[in-house]
């Protein structure tokens, strides 16, 4: 099994730093992962994308992106089934090659109608591998190590969004074209990495060999009712952390700042992910991941509702700052709570599910988000700590049930499941 030399970190502010190596597939995952990452900069300007270069109204602009929601909550449950059934490399490669031309497309389209299938379809291919890079890492790495392998795979990825927003916010001000071209290009190069470089897992695909018919599908999952539960959750706090891209930039723009303001402030989020994480990851996964995840959806809600006074390029700045190190702490540990959580034959599909319940933010924030906001920004920003308070507590009501299991709770062949009723 791939992982095997397990890694063993270091705490204190370079705790994310690996003495010994994770394996070649998980790096070779976090190298794409990252440069893919570096080259995100079309969904966090699509709102502002419409708006300015098309013309389209702010509602209008919501609801055309919701479109890329309805593509982004199919697409992890076809992602994840197609996982654990035809393997991760070619749900990978499939996914971000349909993604990177779809982008292409959408970079020269003018008519509405095309722009609003492209903007589906885009949600659909850039989603689709969502779970399947989630399920790659249960896939490379020994459960013991997994918090720490999901916390440096989120930290390599907000790397590459440091860089992606640093000079995406310039580059939108001369047009949106490269955006689209880049992220295209780096989309694609993930793809072919984990293709070239990553091999399938053969304990994955024994055991999707070995289950019997009729107990490998999403009737599975949705019978565990600590996931069910669990994805309810994550499904509200999304709604709240992706207004990020569905409604900062607007807000941003209605205080009469340029969209250079918007790109600095997502800089600051990969660059505070990039310096905070790697001293707080040591110390978080080592708690109770349910009470890390409700403190960090809680702070999330206290950032986003001080964008409600934000006017100057300093609140917006504070703002995002709160709410990134809020982000952090669910960050660090949902990965491994759903990993654990999931049965090996079906690490895709819960993975699917999870992806799911994030990709159901864009939906749910463009829509919900751009109407509150033309109501007002305390109507929007208020909600926002009001749906983070909700989402928390339900999570801690949850935490007993999402604690690392002992190893005379696992279940049956070594799937590493806990026993629930």
């Amino acid at each position: 099994m791939f992982g095997k030399r397990r890694a063993r970190f270091a705490t204190g502010p370079t705790g994310l730093m690996p003495q010994a190596g994770l394996g070649r597939g998980f790096w070779v995952l976090c190298g794409g992962a990252c440069a893919n990452r570096a080259g995100t900069m079309v969904v966090p300007f699509m709102t502002l994308y419409l708006v300015s270069a098309r013309g389209f109204s702010i509602v209008a602009a919501g609801e055309m992106l919701a479109g890329f929601g309805i593509g982004a909550l199919v697409a992890p449950l076809i992602g994840g089934a197609l996982a654990d059934h035809v393997g991760r490399r070619v749900t990978l490669l499939g996914g971000t090659l349909a993604a990177g031309a779809v982008m292409v497309a959408l970079a020269y389209a003018r008519p509405a109608a095309l722009i609003v299938v492209l903007i589906l379809l885009l949600g659909m291919t850039l989603e689709a591998p969502r779970p399947v890079t989630q399920a790659l890492v249960a896939d490379l790495v020994v459960e013991e190590d997994r918090a720490r392998a999901y916390a440096v795979l989120f930290w390599v990825s907000n790397l590459g969004f440091a860089v992606a927003m640093t000079s995406a916010g310039f580059l939108a001000q001369s047009g949106f074209t490269a955006l689209f071209l880049i992220d295209a290009g780096t989309g694609v190069l993930f793809g072919v990495l984990v293709w070239m470089f990553v091999p399938e897992h053969r304990s994955h695909q024994r055991a999707v060999r070995d289950s019997r018919p009729g107990d490998s599908g999403y009737r599975m999952v949705l019978r565990d009712r600590t996931m069910v539960a669990f994805i309810a959750a994550v499904m509200v706090f999304y709604f709240v952390y992706l207004q990020s891209d569905a409604t900062l930039p607007l807000a941003v723009n209605r205080s009469g700042l340029g969209s250079h303001v918007y790109g600095l402030c997502m800089a600051l989020n990969g660059v505070v992910i990039c310096l905070a994480q790697p001293i707080l990851a040591p110390h978080l996964i080592r708690r109770d991941p349910g009470r890390v995840w409700a403190a960090g959806a809680a702070l999330v809600g206290v950032g986003f509702a001080l964008t409600a006074v934000a006017s100057t390029p300093g609140d917006y700045l504070l703002s995002v700052a709160v709410w990134t190190v809020g982000e952090i702490l669910p960050a660090t540990v949902t990965g491994a709570i759903v990993a654990r959580l999931a049965p090996e034959r079906l690490r895709g599909r819960y993975s699917g599910l999870y992806s799911l319940a994030v990709a159901s933010g864009w939906l749910t924030s463009s829509v919900g988000g751009t109407r509150l906001l033309s109501v007002g920004p305390l109507a929007l920003w208020g909600t926002c700590a009001a749906f983070s308070a909700a989402s928390a507590c339900g999570v801690l009501r949850l935490a007993p049930r999402l604690r690392p299991v002992t190893p005379d709770r696992t279940g049956p062949a070594g799937c590493g499941a806990p026993t629930r009723g």
